[in-house]
């Protein structure tokens, strides 16, 4: 699904170039949840990026489902990111103004008009993530654990086959928190999506099929959430 070829990010400030990745690779298959951890700087946030085709890297190759992002022009990233890609923000990135509904609907406005079919799927993925009733209600007056629902379901609306997460539940209690990462893991199941999710909380990456650790813009290790004290060896890695 996800191929990622000797990967490198650079920066240039001012006369100093900084080096956010070096010389990654990885491979992440069809339908595996795969959490990203990492210091602050480490390189985690900056390979989402790539991943989602918001930036493009210094050298290297990402390829999605066989097609190469770095080859692409800016519109055709800009269309395939629409089309395969979803995003969830920590910040949950909504129109306050808006409804819940038109929310969830907005990454559809690109391709035209809302037909019946996908006003259906709305309605349909309001239930899903436990928001039904309340598709008229301004996105601004729900909590923060709501407006995070409303966020899946906008990730989810044009059916992509990866979804980017980024600190999802960096602003949730602990039991929303857990709801939102069982609706995650529910939706990776159901529909065979590939979620990648950078976190600094090893609750969260327990729900990942694997843990991808970086530092200092290098893959440090990657262990599987099944091996056993892998919480302890995130915790003593993060400290």
């Amino acid at each position: 699904m996800i191929k990622v070829k000797n990967l490198k990010k650079e920066f240039l400030q001012g006369q100093e170039r900084t080096k956010v990745l070096k010389d990654v690779s990885l491979q992440i298959q069809e339908g595996e949840f795969v959490a990203v951890m990492g210091p602050s700087g480490s390189g985690k946030s900056t390979l989402l990026q790539l991943l989602g085709g918001l930036d493009v890297p210094t050298e290297g190759d990402i390829i999605i489902n066989n097609n190469y992002l770095n080859n692409m022009t800016e519109k055709e990233r800009t269309i395939f990111r629409r089309k395969n890609i979803g995003f969830i923000f920590q910040n949950y990135q909504l129109l306050p103004n808006l409804s819940v509904e038109e929310n969830i609907a907005f990454p559809l406005h690109a391709d035209g008009n809302l037909t019946k079919e996908k006003k259906q799927v709305i309605l349909e993925l309001l239930n899903s993530v436990g928001l039904k009733g309340l598709g008229r209600k301004r996105a601004n007056l729900l909590s923060g654990g709501q407006q995070q629902r409303v966020a899946i379901a906008r990730s989810l609306v044009s059916k992509p086959t990866v979804l980017l997460a980024d600190e999802p539940t960096g602003n949730l209690d602990r039991n929303t928190a857990e709801d939102i990462l069982g609706l995650i893991t529910k939706f990776n199941r159901e529909y065979n999506q590939t979620i990648i999710m950078v976190t600094h909380d090893i609750f969260a990456a327990g729900f990942a099929d694997r843990i991808i650790l970086f530092k200092d813009g290098v893959i440090d290790q990657i262990i599987s959430r099944k091996e056993e004290d892998y919480a302890k060896y995130v915790a003593n890695f993060m400290a």
